[in-house]
């Protein structure tokens, strides 16, 4: 499928408002492309989006927004998906679901995610974790997920906590993913945006910046590297996939000992 039609076909796409609005950023201590000399950038890396609430004002709907403009800023391409008619894990035989097969393909797309949620009652929430459950390790020998930089952030109703990022950290490493060190916890999320749904300024704000700006840097960084990374021994010998000693580099440098 070419990208115009897959384009079309994909319909769990949410639009972003005021892409090019950053007012809460200072462009005087910005890196327009933060990975510039890390790896290759003929493409923009691409980047997939998701939120953990289905409120009309989600926070972490907001959040997801503001990273993806950020992205955009860096040079990235973004998709965030819509998960609002996602049915439940094992709800719909075979997961035959069109929303599901959206979100994997769209995992497919990525070379690097973005997870946000709501931390209730001490943790992500099921519209969180759903999403995430609907993403297999294997898909019919493809991977959706394994490879890919993660960043992990988090809104709370209270004081700042980190039980819903720990909580994304563990299942970016389920997962089989590269979750970058830092990561953004917003609390008290409702003084911390708008009545447009736009963040106001301040330091977790310039928090959010710095995470987006080393996801970026991550995951061009790994782009030469990552079929390499993730070049498993226990998937080579599942699979019959036997490592031949004229391209095996490591081989051919130490035969001579």
């Amino acid at each position: 499928m070419d990208e115009a039609a897959n384009r079309h076909a994909v319909t769990r796409l949410r639009g972003l408002p005021e892409p090019d609005h950053l007012p809460a950023l200072d462009a005087q201590f910005v890196h327009r492309r933060p990975a510039t000399g890390l790896g290759p950038l003929a493409a923009p890396p691409r980047v997939l989006l998701l939120y953990g609430s289905l409120r009309q004002r989600s926070f972490s709907r907001h959040a997801t927004e503001e990273a993806a403009r950020l992205l955009q800023f860096f040079g990235a391409e973004t998709r965030i998906f819509d998960p609002s008619d996602l049915p439940l894990p094992d709800q719909v035989a075979g997961d035959d679901h069109p929303a599901v097969r959206e979100l994997r393909a769209l995992s497919m797309w990525s070379e690097a995610q973005v997870w946000c949620s709501p931390e209730r009652h001490g943790q992500i929430t099921g519209v969180m974790k759903a999403q995430i459950d609907h993403l297999p390790l294997n898909m019919g020998g493809m991977r959706p997920t394994q490879g890919r930089t993660l960043a992990v952030m988090q809104v709370s109703g209270g004081s700042q906590s980190f039980n819903a990022v720990n909580t994304l950290r563990l299942l970016g490493r389920w997962m089989r993913m590269f979750t970058i060190p830092n990561q953004s916890s917003i609390a008290k999320a409702y003084d911390e945006f708008d009545a447009a749904g736009r963040m106001r300024p301040s330091a977790y704000y310039d928090r959010m910046v710095d995470v987006m700006e080393e996801l970026v840097r991550i995951t061009v960084l790994m782009r030469p590297h990552a079929a390499q990374l993730v070049d498993r021994y226990s998937e080579r010998k599942d699979e019959g996939r036997e490592v031949s000693p004229l391209t095996d580099l490591a081989s051919r440098a130490t035969a001579g000992r």
